[in-house]
């Protein structure tokens, strides 16, 4: 494999170019700034590369370094951190600091050097950004691995004074704090201020804390869990298999804005549906995908949770369409979509 081209430390600080291109310095201002605002749509790779073309580019855009975290514009979605395998694992003294990352539309890769890694472990990721415990003093942190931006959140320990009635007597601080480690997260950005909810798994309740915080909330509320988390767009939904005609309830939990209390989760969808179930994101969309019954002959349902949730509003949750509607059905053996959805965007995305 080629070697992969390495990601800038802060994208849009280092002043790549030194001599102007005649044909570029002569675009319209207004013109770059359009260029760029698409191509930052699509990737925050292209757009940083964009801006290293020339000094003109650069002084026409916006710079995504000290934005990379607080802006969700210049959040890297479509990437993922690549696993190396054979126990290198971020941070690993082989890998000498860098870390690869995969872009999910495209294949390509790209290394980033981050030396947080060194005393930083990954607890999970949202919109691209990883979701970082530094380990003397357990504080979160949120970093944009193709920008370097960091942003320190409080301590994961300030959790353990909350919840003593959830530790068996005898646990000691370490072990308790290994059981807050799996989670997952979701968050808000407004005006420069960063929400952060963190759905802990093991315990079935949230925690929220902002950039301005100085320790975490722990929510006085539970909730049921059967299935995988999913969070996207500041919310995080899980499945609950009721016990009565094994019916699958969605709820969704909310982050709240700076200044807001944390709301209880709320039922949203209602599925006759068997497992395993599990969520997926394409193109911003929420697709809850199970099967049809439990026969070795089953069929794979795909349903688009949006639909639903207006339908249930409008009373009508009970309506089904066989194509293009609200969900669609397929044999499992034979792992093909209908209707122009690829297998590839269903799994991947």
């Amino acid at each position: 494999m080629a070697a992969a081209p390495t990601a800038p430390a802060a994208a849009g600080t280092s002043d790549v170019s030194t001599s102007r291109s005649p044909w570029a310095s002569s675009l319209p201002d207004d013109l770059v700034r359009l260029v760029a605002s698409r191509l930052l749509v699509g990737d925050l790779l292209d757009y940083v590369r964009f801006r290293a073309v020339c000094r003109p580019w650069r002084s026409g855009t916006a710079s995504p370094g000290g934005r990379g975290v607080v802006e969700p514009r210049f959040h890297p979605r479509r990437w993922m951190m690549f696993p190396e395998g054979n126990g290198l694992y971020p941070g690993h003294p082989n890998l000498h600091g860098y870390v690869r990352f995969f872009n999910l539309d495209t294949g390509a890769f790209v290394r980033a050097h981050i030396p947080l890694f060194d005393d930083h472990c990954v607890l999970d990721s949202y919109e691209g950004l990883l979701v970082l415990q530094r380990d003397h003093d357990t504080a979160i942190c949120l970093l944009n691995p193709l920008t370097g931006d960091i942003l320190d959140l409080p301590p994961l320990s300030t959790l353990l004074p909350q919840m003593r009635q959830q530790f068996t007597k005898g646990f000691r601080a370490q072990k308790r704090l290994s059981l807050l480690r799996c989670l997952s997260t979701a968050a808000t950005f407004t005006d420069g201020v960063v929400t952060v909810m963190l759905a802990i798994e093991r315990f079935f309740c949230v925690a929220v804390a902002t950039s301005q915080d100085q320790q975490w909330t722990v929510s006085t509320w539970y909730y049921a869990i059967g299935r995988p988390l999913l969070s996207a767009q500041g919310k995080t939904y899980v499945v609950h298999e009721t016990s009565v005609e094994k019916t699958l309830e969605i709820f969704q939990m909310d982050t709240p804005l700076p200044n807001e209390g944390l709301q209880e989760p709320k039922l949203i969808a209602t599925y006759r549906l068997r497992g395993p179930v599990c969520f997926v994101e394409c193109d911003s969309e929420v697709l809850v995908i199970g099967h049809d019954s439990v026969a070795f002959e089953c069929r794979l349902l795909v349903y688009k949770l949006a639909y639903h949730v207006v339908e249930r509003n409008k009373g009508l949750l009970n309506r089904w369409w066989k194509y293009g509607g609200d969900h669609l059905r397929w044999p499992v053996k034979q792992w093909k979509l209908r209707q122009g959805v690829s297998l590839h965007c269903l799994l991947l995305c």
